[in-house]
């Protein structure tokens, strides 16, 4: 599911005189590719990061509250509860898709429409080449743009960023690590093959 920011609200939006930001709520899960940050506000999950040790947790929890504009507490009310239900099913190897409503209030412009086209239109599975989600978005000589929304994307697994490749089957770049994007594929069931 896909739930778009609600205008006036998000980063740049800010809680008006007297109102309250949405409430922002956040936990670190164990993985098969280690501690994952999870962070969701009532709109959707709107956070997901790789290797969340006491540094990185300190550090997203800060970013978080600044861009969010509401101090984000641990696990108050179940709003990652069904997150961390289905990120255990994607990492027994359930095939199930991940759809979760989605807040998508830390990434807007291009980079928003490249991450919902590659949630939307790259299943469980399958890879797609970085020219090729260009053109799917209408933008076919863009490819190094995707690279850079594929390395600001803030809910990667759920926004499957692992499943784009070189279209040569090079792995191409990963914010998590190439060891990660590997596990990830090897998860899936496919490590990348030419695209050609």
């Amino acid at each position: 599911m896909d739930i778009e920011a609600v205008p006036g609200t998000g980063p740049a939006a800010g809680a008006a005189d007297g109102e309250r930001a949405a409430p922002v709520e956040w936990t670190v899960v164990e993985s098969a590719v280690g501690p994952l940050f999870l962070a969701a506000t009532g709109r959707g999950l709107v956070r997901v990061e790789f290797h969340a040790d006491a540094a990185r947790r300190e550090q997203m929890l800060d970013r978080l509250g600044s861009r969010l504009g509401a101090e984000p507490v641990e696990r108050a009310s179940g709003l990652l509860t069904e997150p961390i239900r289905r990120l255990e099913r994607y990492f027994a190897g359930a095939p199930d898709a991940l759809d979760l409503p989605l807040d998508w209030s830390l990434t807007s412009g291009f980079n928003r429409q490249v991450l919902r086209e590659l949630a939307a239109g790259v299943p469980y599975g399958t890879v797609v080449g970085y020219g090729e989600l260009a053109r799917r978005v209408g933008q076919p000589g863009a490819a190094q743009a995707v690279g850079a929304a594929m390395g600001s994307n803030p809910l990667p697994v759920v926004v499957p960023c692992h499943r784009v490749v070189e279209s040569d089957g090079g792995l191409g770049g990963f914010g998590g690590g190439l060891e990660t994007k590997r596990r990830l594929l090897e998860l899936e069931g496919v490590l990348p093959a030419p695209l050609f």
